[in-house]
């Protein structure tokens, strides 16, 4: 396996230069109630529609995509005669089908903890963004937005723009705002550790989401607790995808960024489930970084392809943001948008995602997380905190979306009353 890298400081997204101040995207000038501009909402309205939807349907709708994959898995096991085929019915190859069929069910247990404190009273919340012009951060944020209404706090969300400096300014201004509590939103805690610290001495509790590797309380990095799928289980699960639908033949390039733990941890799990799989193959491990994807990425899937040629038949990337790229490159040679190589992401189903899987458009599956419930999970753990408990303990699973079941919203908010669920437990 060859590992290369592109090089990140040459070009830089968005013109987020170093030193530049961070962006206040939404702030409130009294501490009455959250602030609801800058931010489109997709989903803001959801929550009406669930309550009208049809629980009968939607249970009916998982369980026919995964009677749909199911039978597929099983066609593509029972065939005989061919090295392909035989594989298709090896251990790695069933266990991979049997991981797809779990994913695509997991939607139903996006509900949140049983119990926790009532709101306790409002004081300024600030959600220090990585970089919002990321989908996945920016549906977050939007959640979070949407929760902090309805717990009736006020909220301010500060715009890192894609560099570590314009991250450590805006943390920095959080921090003069004295703030009740404050959101990591997108970026290693690790690298923030002096004002981490500075919050921890004020008293001022800080949860985390894609903060760091693991789900759950990390007082060692600073936080409360953070939010975010099992990175694992994400990973594991779009490589087991690539396994399952290729029979166990996938020859593959995976795409990640080695600044963040998360990523570099992602595509290290994505490469040993492959390496579980006889016939596949782990081409590159490609470092780009995913603030750049857009600009760097079509150069380096131009240079795969002619590398590689027909051998390359997936790319697997841990956000997103590279299949966006890649497509440009996969376009510009000649590659329709249902032919090799396929793109899977184990990144956070944000809406460009989701429209490319529904169109069969250069991307066949991703692994989802519920961005909005997360964003309610985020106000529901400062609220535990403030509250002087334990954090919730609770993690979504990660969603297998294809284009089976691919939702009409533009993130994936799924249909399981988690919002009911967090004003119950708030008295709201």
């Amino acid at each position: 396996m060859t590992r290369i890298a592109v090089g990140r400081d040459h070009l830089r997204h968005c013109g987020a230069a170093a030193g530049r101040p961070p962006g206040d995207i939404s702030a409130t000038s009294k501490e009455t109630g959250p602030s609801v501009t800058g931010l489109a909402a997709p989903f803001r309205d959801a929550e009406p529609a669930t309550r009208r939807a049809d629980p009968a349907a939607n249970r009916c709708r998982f369980r026919v995509v995964v009677v749909v994959l199911a039978a597929v898995a099983v066609a593509v096991s029972g065939c005989t005669g061919s090295p392909a085929a035989q594989d298709a019915a090896s251990p790695a190859v069933q266990r991979a089908q049997a991981a797809v069929v779990a994913g695509l069910q997991a939607a139903g247990a996006d509900r949140g903890p049983r119990r926790g404190p009532p709101a306790q009273r409002p004081g300024l919340i600030v959600f220090v963004a990585a970089d919002l012009s990321d989908g996945g951060i920016a549906g977050v944020a939007q959640g979070a937005e949407q929760a902090a209404r309805a717990i009736g706090w006020p909220l301010r969300i500060l715009d890192g723009q894609a560099s570590a400096e314009g991250q450590t300014a805006a943390l920095r201004l959080a921090l003069t705002l004295k703030p009740a509590g404050i959101i990591l939103g997108g970026f290693d805690a690790s690298g923030q550790q002096p004002a981490l610290r500075q919050a921890r001495a004020h008293g001022i509790p800080v949860v985390g989401w894609h903060a760091a590797v693991r789900p759950g309380p990390d007082p060692g990095a600073g936080l409360f607790t953070n939010v975010t799928a099992n990175p694992a289980q994400a990973a594991r699960l779009a490589a087991s995808y690539v396994i399952a639908k290729s029979g166990g033949t996938a020859s593959v390039v995976i795409l990640t960024d080695s600044e963040y733990q998360t990523q570099r941890y992602k595509a290290g799990v994505m490469a040993a489930t492959l390496r579980q799989c006889r016939r596949c193959s782990v081409l590159q491990v490609v470092d780009v970084p995913v603030a750049d994807a857009q600009i760097n990425v079509p150069a380096v899937v131009n240079s795969l392809l002619q590398t590689y040629g027909k051998r390359l038949t997936y790319l697997l990337a841990v956000d997103g943001a590279y299949i966006d790229g890649a497509r440009v490159a996969l376009f510009g040679a000649g590659v329709q948008g249902n032919q090799p190589p396929f793109s899977v992401a184990a990144g956070d189903g944000d809406a460009s995602e989701l429209e490319r899987i529904r169109a069969g458009s250069y991307q066949q599956a991703t692994v989802a997380e519920p961005l909005p419930l997360q964003g309610w999970q985020l106000i529901d753990e400062i609220n535990r905190a403030r509250a002087g408990q334990p954090p919730s303990g609770y993690t979504a699973p990660p969603h297998l979306i294809t284009q089976a079941d691919v939702p009409g919203s533009a993130v994936f908010d799924p249909p399981s009353g988690y919002r009911q669920n967090y004003l119950h437990i708030w008295r709201r």
